[in-house]
């Protein structure tokens, strides 16, 4: 063992206490803090369950951080039908008017810009990093409810695979931490070190210190996509797809041994993937990817996420390759990716910045069934239209229309009561999508408009009374327009 000198001693002892009493070294998350933003927004949505009117206007706070390009990124639901928005550094009193320039609903994203450039003064942008690790480290920057000031809090990343976004339903990789996303904090960028590794935007109430955060890859495809000013979109093959885990099975599609992956069960119409992919092919790789048995994809050494991860790191235009077994052969197929996701569900997911659709006629209201409506209605139609809930697209149909309502006059007496249920037919004509009630009422010559809806419920109306009593209906319920001619276009 060397025996240090005294001397050696001192030298060492007067190094510690110089460095004890020196100013500490610049605090780099005192650095980050420049460029956190507090978001104040103003928004109106429609009422999908009196399509004529808005809800109200209400306010909410969320989160932000500034990037490249004097750019402020944040969570798609913290601007969502947003009328007005404000922005505010932290640290700082003054807000300033922000822009809302692209929103990726689907992703749970959105770049806003602000015009003033004293905005910016002092910050510096945060970079994007790469997807952590599991057990990394993270902290949360953002402005939770119950206090003014920025909160920081810190935790691990637990979990990284495909999950459900809440705000959108889609899934797309996701990043489970160990810290709570409380509501306000929604937007703020979640850090390692001084590089953003994702976005806070998601948290489950009945769950213990458990958020969610959009990951690098999520973050980078959508600042990719906008590059030429609007958003596209992640690409879905739309099709269904059946494990193979049972041997019989892999047996009864000729797989070989060393071989694994998912079993076709349907190629949805509109799919891009038609004339590329059929029933009962079994699909081995998608990009480079091999497709296990349980339809999973590793996308990073011993860490494996559902298959559709595969397709969603493509941008739409491209082309992805997927290897395929069809009745014992294998073969590639080039599949263009033309189709973003969930855009030809039957019954479209939560809709905003848009206008219901709707057509009046002697009262009876039809409306396209959508998440937005299934949940104005309390769940009231769900009953009749869930069994469309889950299709991506259907031969038959591009939309579920149902009666939402019936404004009580004279004209309809005897139906106040109304079971609102799809509609089948309009006047003998096989209903596919709004356009075609508006065709079928606006074209009928006969003394009578019928009805006929999925529940054998039938409607008879005058066609005179109806036409008759159309203004009359909208003057009482202070109603503007019954926009059929603006479906009429």
């Amino acid at each position: 063992m060397r025996i240090q000198k005294p001397a050696a001693l001192r030298v060492a002892a007067l190094i510690m206490l110089s460095a004890l009493l020196s100013p500490p070294a610049a605090d780099a998350k005192g650095d980050l803090k420049e460029s956190v933003v507090k978001i104040y927004t103003v928004s109106n949505r429609h009422d999908y369950a009196r399509p004529w009117q808005m809800q109200g206007q209400s306010s909410s706070t969320g989160s932000g951080s500034i990037i490249d390009d004097k750019r402020v990124l944040t969570s798609a639901h913290v601007v969502a039908d947003h009328t007005f928005v404000q922005v505010e550094r932290a640290g700082q009193a003054k807000k300033y008017v922000a822009q809302v320039e692209i929103i990726g609903h689907e992703s749970d994203l959105a770049i806003l810009r602000v015009e003033d450039a004293t905005f910016f003064e002092g910050t510096e942008p945060l970079r994007i990093g790469d997807l952590p690790e599991i057990r990394d480290k993270v902290a949360t920057y953002g402005f939770p409810t119950g206090g003014t000031k920025l909160a920081i809090t810190e935790g691990v990343v637990s979990r990284v695979e495909n999950l459900e976004y809440s705000h959108s339903s889609a899934y797309l990789l996701c990043c489970q931490i160990d810290a709570p996303i409380n509501p306000g904090s929604s937007g703020g960028p979640v850090m390692a070190g001084d590089r953003i590794v994702g976005v806070a935007f998601q948290g489950i109430s009945s769950g213990q210190d458990i958020g969610y955060m959009v990951p690098p890859p999520v973050i980078q495809h959508f600042l990719e996509d906008i590059k030429d000013g609007k958003h596209d979109g992640t690409p879905a093959l739309v099709i269904s797809v059946e494990t193979l885990e049972n041997p019989d099975i892999r047996k009864k599609c000729l797989m070989a041994e060393d071989m694994t992956g998912v079993l076709v069960t349907k190629v949805h119409p509109k799919s891009p993937a038609i004339g590329h992919l059929e029933q009962e092919d079994v699909v081995l790789k998608i990009d480079g990817f091999d497709v296990e048995n349980d339809g999973t994809v590793e996308f990073r050494k011993g860490e494996r996420t559902f298959l559709s991860y595969a397709v969603q790191r493509r941008q739409i235009g491209e082309t992805v390759p997927v290897a395929v077994l069809r009745k014992g052969e294998v073969k590639t197929v080039e599949i263009p990716l033309t189709v973003p996701l969930n855009t030809l569900n039957v019954v479209p997911r939560q809709q905003f910045e848009t206008p219901p659709t709707y057509y009046i006629v002697g009262g009876f209201v039809f409306c396209p069934a959508t998440a937005n409506l299934l949940q104005a209605m309390g769940g009231y139609l769900h009953r009749d239209v869930h069994m469309y809930y889950f299709e991506e697209s259907l031969e038959d149909r591009d939309q579920v229309i149902a009666i939402i309502s019936v404004l009580s006059d004279e004209v309809n007496v005897g139906y106040q009561n109304w079971q609102y249920t799809p509609v089948k037919t309009v006047n003998g004509k096989q209903i596919r999508n709004i356009h075609d009630v508006v065709e079928a009422i606006e074209s009928n010559t006969e003394e009578f408009h019928r009805v006929d809806t999925e529940s054998d419920q039938v409607v008879i109306l005058s066609r005179e009374k109806a036409k008759e009593g159309g203004d009359r209906i909208l003057e009482r319920y202070k109603i503007a327009s019954d926009r059929s001619k603006d479906l009429e276009k």
